[in-house]
């Protein structure tokens, strides 16, 4: 099968052989593919090599053999936002998120466009950066089909914004009881962050929640991504936790 002029986004690109390179891309119209980038790392080849750098957004030509599809060419369609800390690591984290939960060879145009949108968010610094990474993180159970319906509970319930919740992975928020203890809550959510996500829906701009809720967001989402990825953590979890990225409940921390 031929791919002609698609638009995709760069996750990773690692050397194979010599001079060649294998790349994975998240695309428009096939969802994420395998690509042999052949001879990319020669000299002569430096502008192409350019153009699959992750995060960059690329037009290309393919052809679809067996796992992995052979690169015939790719052009860059716009500068990659220019990141740097925080930034960095967090889109080594979304991209290793996609990697490691969307299947090959399945269109996601929802995914393409939530990437899209997650993209332009990270390379703007008035965005908060916790708050890009958890719009991101519901868009993405969204397109996959893991969705939460964030505005009501699992009794149908609305969500009370003053209260807490654990998020089940299968069912949505469950409501903690106020007298449960401070261990038992640590990675429960607020229900205004909840709220504020189920406004969002991970396109729409809503207001941004506090550092309190965004801090309890991040601990209840990393628990239903965990379940989705098998029970594996992500390298970048414990990279940006060896940085201690962590260390505190900051909203511009993964």
């Amino acid at each position: 099968m031929r791919i002609a002029g698609e638009p995709a986004f760069v996750l990773h690109a690692r050397p194979w052989r010599e001079t060649s390179l294998l790349v994975e891309v998240l695309t428009a119209n096939h969802g994420r593919l395998g690509l042999v980038a052949r001879g990319v790392r020669s000299a002569r080849r430096q502008p192409l090599r350019a153009a699959l750098q992750p995060l960059q957004h690329v037009r290309l030509e393919a052809v679809q053999q067996g796992e992995l599809a052979q690169l015939r060419s790719a052009e860059a369609l716009d500068a990659p936002p220019l990141l740097a800390g925080e930034a960095v690591l967090a889109a080594f984290y979304v991209n290793e998120l996609v990697l490691r939960l969307a299947p090959r060879d399945d269109p996601q145009r929802e995914l393409f466009d939530a990437y899209a949108t997650m993209r332009a968010r990270l390379g703007d610094a008035s965005q908060p950066l916790a708050w890009t990474l958890r719009r991101f993180e519901a868009a993405l159970l969204e397109a996959l089909g893991f969705g939460i319906d964030f505005a009501s509970d699992v009794d149908g319930q609305p969500i009370d914004p003053a209260a807490r919740y654990r998020l089940d992975p299968e069912q949505g928020p469950q409501r903690l009881l106020s007298d449960r203890g401070r261990a038992d809550r640590s990675d429960a959510a607020t229900g205004y962050a909840l709220l504020a996500l189920a406004v969002d829906g991970g396109v729409r701009d809503a207001g941004v929640p506090g550092v309190d809720d965004l801090a309890g967001l991040r601990r209840a989402l990393r628990q239903v991504l965990l379940h989705h990825l098998g029970g594996r953590p992500l390298r970048s979890w414990d990279l940006i936790g060896a940085l201690g990225r962590l260390a505190k409940d900051d909203p511009a921390a993964r």
